[in-house]
């Protein structure tokens, strides 16, 4: 960018203040307020199921992973709006009931679902879920200051090193019952490892280090990035890989218990297991996996991996035609879902533009462009504020939920203000 006239450095900041506007606009306006909607007033804890005209179904159970992302969007955006109160209220109060209801005070640990009351309803230790509570918590002492989110972060990521880390192996663990022993092979996933997993505890333990700045955070910090980086990135191709058995050896994948795919409705679906990847996890791998290196002080050293995965979902990944991020395919080839989910658009958002601020080339910054334009356009439902579930190849709508047990603030909520802080620090870097 530095090369640039005069002329061009003043249309390239007018397309990226252009899109900041729209950006934001449709985080402040749109989703804080649709979210904030969300607050159980009666039980405490947040709903988050909600139809396409934005109004409340009956389904009012809470699943960890919900509630956490819930307490982690309300935190965040708490830190970057401080001025506005609702949000520490719903932060903290999500808190509360988070603690009371889901803490285990037999065996530690967070339960993975309860009924709206807080009345337990499945009491398995998933780490998945560990791993959000850690993030979420860890981001709430962030934004307030309160230390007992740190606290109980804490406590959780000590849990994991005792009893979901793979000690023989390394890794950890998929699914754990109560007491913590390892679940059954096969759908409870006792025998297999997987990308999703990891990529979500080195997600966690980043916002726990950075909090905490404890050495022993870091340090699990790293070698997180380094199971994801030895055992289930494909750095020749430039994608991820998806599930392990428990010495790593790549297997095809199945859906599994307490899992997206085998809880909700997804769409087009992959007959035969096999061994695919996501496109859309794999831009969301490469910026986080950027965060984290920022996090160590070491942001140079992913640079090469982070590109090959970005480079991988541009070749293959994208629509290039109609616009938006495919759901899943090969490791080389056509995509094999062509229809579009939510979360993985949203994620592709900031990981395009990450690899723009990273690199300078306008490739990723056209394609961060195109891909918002087309969110814009089919994903959003405007009048409400939410984004729907899943579109077809089209971008006609399949799944039209606003929010659902695995929908909440997090993938819309992060993307949109992701991207409004980063529009904004490369209009600042050309002025």
């Amino acid at each position: 960018m530095t090369n640039k006239s005069e002329v061009e450095t003043r249309s390239l900041m007018q397309r990226m203040e252009a899109v900041k506007q729209e950006i934001t606009r449709h985080l402040e306006d749109g989703v804080i307020p649709f979210w904030l909607k969300g607050i159980d007033t009666e039980y405490g804890g947040y709903l988050t199921c909600f139809d396409e005209n934005g109004v409340p179904t009956e389904d009012t159970d809470k699943y960890i992973v919900t509630q956490t992302r819930m307490i982690w969007g309300m935190s965040r955006f708490y830190r970057e709006y401080p001025e506005n109160k609702e949000l520490l209220l719903a932060a903290r109060q999500g808190v509360e009931f988070y603690i009371k209801h889901f803490w285990d005070t037999e065996y530690g640990g967070w339960f993975w679902k309860t009924n709206r009351k807080g009345e337990l309803l499945d009491d398995g230790k998933v780490t998945y879920g560990q791993s959000f509570s850690i993030y979420a918590l860890a981001e709430y002492t962030h934004a307030t200051g309160d230390p007992i989110g740190q606290e109980y972060a804490e406590k959780t990521f000590d849990l994991m090193q005792k009893y979901c880390t793979d000690t023989v192996r390394g890794g950890y663990y998929e699914n754990l019952e109560r007491d913590w022993q390892v679940s059954s092979p096969g759908f409870h996933a006792g025998d297999r490892k997987s990308l999703d997993i990891h990529m979500h505890i080195m997600e966690a333990f980043t916002t726990l280090a950075l909090v905490s700045k404890k050495e022993i955070h870091r340090r699990k910090l790293k070698e997180s990035i380094e199971i994801i980086l030895r055992y289930m990135v494909n750095a020749e191709i430039g994608c991820g890989l998806n599930q392990f058995d428990l010495d790593f050896k790549p297997i095809p994948a199945i859906n599994i218990r307490r899992t997206w795919n085998a809880e909700r409705e997804t769409g087009e679906v992959i007959d035969e297991p096999m061994d695919t990847t996501s496109y859309g996890h794999n831009v969301e791998l490469a910026w986080l996996l950027s965060y984290a290196g920022e996090v160590l002080n070491n942001k140079e050293e992913y640079l090469e991996i982070t590109k090959k995965l970005v480079d991988h979902a541009l070749r293959y990944g994208v629509d290039l035609e109609i616009g938006g991020v495919y759901r899943d395919g090969p490791h080389v080839g056509e995509p094999l879902v062509k229809d579009k989910e939510w979360w993985q658009n949203c994620e592709s958002l900031v990981g395009f533009l990450n690899a723009f601020q990273q690199s300078g080339d306008e490739k990723y910054l056209n394609t961060f462009e195109n891909l918002w334009d087309f969110c814009k356009e089919n994903f959003i439902n405007h009048e409400v504020g939410e984004w729907y579930q899943l579109l077809d190849k089209n971008g006609n709508i399949l799944v039209s939920d606003l929010g659902n047990p695995w929908k909440a603030v997090y993938h819309t909520g992060r993307a949109l203000l992701e991207s409004k802080l980063r529009l904004e620090r490369l209009v600042k870097s050309l002025i």
